[in-house]
């Protein structure tokens, strides 16, 4: 192989290697170039500039194209803090503060978008506690109103089964007000029939048809007369504070059919606060050293919170869950069943003097209105809430109701607090607040107290490590060396 030999004997056999091996960075005379360029290196004193190397590499890199530089780095001058070499990158360096300046843009909206999104969390979670706390006393002022304008109406008027059915023809009205919300709040907004279709799949695919409106409608409507007109009826016998307490059992009831219809899952926890129902009911009835009308509305508030439970069981297992628009539409259905097909029996009762009154211009309408306007508003309460705040909210709503009635009673002074009924209604509040807890109650109280003692533990370690620093610091200022033992 005859190679012809440069001046120094090595350039040309170095520009053929480069050729054959298609080295990507190669160009004719690159040898040339990179001995030209290596003795283009000055040597400077740290620190200063070196104006003249850049400018001669500069000149000899001028004719490179711009596919070439921006294919590979081919040339630079070798930056040596500690020799005082000076190197620079040629042309590459204006592109990278370029790209430098591009890229801190991204990483500037990055943060600020996570600092945005930790203020919009923050912010919905305020709102979401607000909106808890003015459900809360929303949803207990509106239950005590209730029981307290029914006490005040049986003063003058007792037909418990009449303002039963008065009440629940009001539910007529709840998708209405659910719809009127839709209009001002939603963006898209849809026509009454069509929101009533959509709705109406709570009932199936096919929506609400005939046989569904008799086959669903009609054991539920059963069930909500039942439970308000048990709990009228208890009203008669008990105070009010008692009755609201031991409506409160109906958590406890809600997970034994639970457990034995659904199989839900065993919780030792909720067991424990249905035996604490359990006997808060029994203490109540003894409140009053077992006297019949006290048995008689003890039993009638049980049996109120038992429909009630057995109502939401069945509405679980049957209609499964519902959002707040199906869940209007459902009740809105309850109000037409019971105007349509309910309505004989106050007519039964009247005719047959078992609730009675003289004309309908001697009605409290004014009483009768209050009580299902507060109704209606409870129960629109308790299902708007779940949309804007948490669930739990809403049950401690209710059982702040106990409270409120309490103190009303005692302003009225209708009822006297003894031991054995002040420790019932204790304990039935206590059992219902335990049936608040989560599933995963213990794994979460577990971690949340691991996460105290590491926490503990972290805390520890940095105060022994201070002390420590301290130690030393003050050991070398007194010219001796002491190691701590930690």
């Amino acid at each position: 192989m005859d190679v012809k030999a440069a001046p120094n004997g090595v350039a040309t056999i170095e520009d053929r290697i480069l050729r054959i091996t298609g080295y990507y960075g190669y160009y004719p005379g690159y040898s040339s170039q990179k001995s030209t360029s290596r003795s283009s290196v000055t040597r400077c004193k740290p620190g200063a500039n070196c104006p003249s190397s850049l400018s001669g590499i500069s000149r000899q890199l001028s004719p490179l194209s711009v596919t070439e530089d921006s294919s590979a780095p081919i040339l630079e001058l070798q930056s040596r803090g500690s020799s005082g070499v000076c190197g620079h990158r040629v042309e590459r360096q204006n592109r990278s503060g370029d790209d430098g300046t591009q890229t801190t843009h991204p990483e500037n909206n990055s943060q600020e978008n996570r600092i945005r999104a930790r203020c919009q969390s923050c912010t919905s979670m305020v709102l979401k506690a607000i909106w808890g706390l003015l459900i809360i006393l929303s949803v207990s002022s509106s239950w005590v109103g209730t029981t307290q304008i029914v006490k005040i109406t049986y003063k003058n008027f007792y037909c418990p089964f009449f303002m039963t059915w008065f009440s629940t023809n009001w539910n007529i009205m709840f998708f209405p007000v659910y719809y009127s919300g839709h209009l001002a709040t939603a963006q898209e907004k849809q026509s009454p029939m069509k929101k009533f279709r959509e709705c109406s799949r709570i009932f199936g695919e096919d929506g609400l048809t005939l046989k569904l409106f008799l086959k669903r409608t009609a054991p539920f409507s059963i069930l909500w007369t039942l439970t308000n007109y048990l709990y009228l009826l208890a009203l008669k016998k008990l105070t009010a504070t008692d009755v609201s307490a031991l409506f409160c059992c109906n958590k406890a009831f809600v997970f034994l059919l639970s457990w034995i219809v659904l199989k839900d899952r065993f919780m030792g926890v909720r067991i424990v606060a249905a035996i604490m129902a359990i006997t808060g009911i029994v203490m109540m009835a003894y409140a009053d050293n077992f006297h019949a009308d006290s048995i008689i509305g003890v039993a009638f508030a049980v049996g109120s919170a038992s429909t009630s439970a057995l109502y939401k069981v069945l509405f679980k297992m049957f209609l499964g869950s519902a959002n707040f628009g199906e869940a209007a539409h459902f009740v809105s259905t309850l109000g037409f069943f019971n105007l349509i097909f309910i309505s004989f029996t106050p007519v039964i009762l009247y005719f047959t003097k078992v609730e009675h009154w003289s004309s309908f211009a001697a009605l409290p309408w004014g009483c009768l209105c209050g009580m299902a306007g507060l109704w209606l508003a409870f129960n629109i309460l308790v299902n708007v809430g779940v949309v804007l705040t948490y669930p739990i909210l809403i049950s401690i709503g209710t059982v702040l109701s106990i409270p409120g009635n309490a103190a009303v009673d005692l302003l009225k002074q209708e009822v006297i607090f003894n031991v054995v009924r002040l420790a019932a209604t204790i304990i039935i509040c206590i059992g219902f607040l335990l049936m608040l807890l989560p599933e995963e109650w213990d794994e979460i109280t577990l971690r949340f107290i691991n996460s105290l003692k590491e926490k503990k533990s972290e805390e520890h370690v940095d105060d022994i490590t201070d002390s420590s620093v301290h130690l030393r610091t003050r050991s070398r200022a007194n010219g001796t060396v002491s190691i701590p033992l930690a």
